[in-house]
């Protein structure tokens, strides 16, 4: 069977026909080509595929397409202002915070919900936050630099 939907991707409007089984991951990387939204585990567990769901971190490997109609969706592709980086991700490129950049969208994405949660987190903050997020290469000691510095950033505009 499938579905028709429609919803905003990263300010564009959007509308298909999908089978009703379609991740919402699949959607965006296979259909839109937004390949930013990467697929690490399919479990929920790493957090690689953190997209936002209507301003809320949501891992998109857990959310069908179809339940996404008439959402705002916002990824990794939507954050910068074309080539000037977002402050959290240039946060992330001045504090080494990635390694293979594997995980990197995903924690991008988490810390932007983060930090809006919490503008100015503490590291321990930041920690527990990240609890859903895998980083395979062990960089969390520069992730959460990153997340701290681009925080200051962000409050400082």
């Amino acid at each position: 069977m499938s579905v028709s939907v429609s919803m905003t991707v990263n300010g564009k409007a959007v509308a298909a026909e999908v089978a009703d089984e379609t991740l919402l991951v699949t959607f965006l990387r296979d259909d839109l080509r937004l390949t930013g939204t990467h697929v690490g585990c399919d479990t929920s567990q790493c957090g690689a595929c953190t997209i936002h769901v209507n301003g809320s971190a949501v891992k998109a490997c857990t959310m069908l397409v179809a339940q996404a109609d008439g959402c705002e969706i916002d990824t990794i592709e939507g954050v910068s202002d074309g080539e000037t980086l977002h402050p959290m991700q240039q946060a992330f490129k001045d504090n080494h915070g990635l390694q293979c950049g594997f995980c990197t969208p995903g924690m991008v994405m988490s810390a932007l919900d983060i930090v809006k949660n919490n503008p100015s987190p503490s590291e321990q903050d930041v920690r527990e936050a990240l609890e859903g997020n895998l980083c395979r290469c062990t960089g969390y000691t520069n992730i959460v630099r990153s997340i701290l510095a681009g925080a200051k950033d962000m409050e400082a505009r």
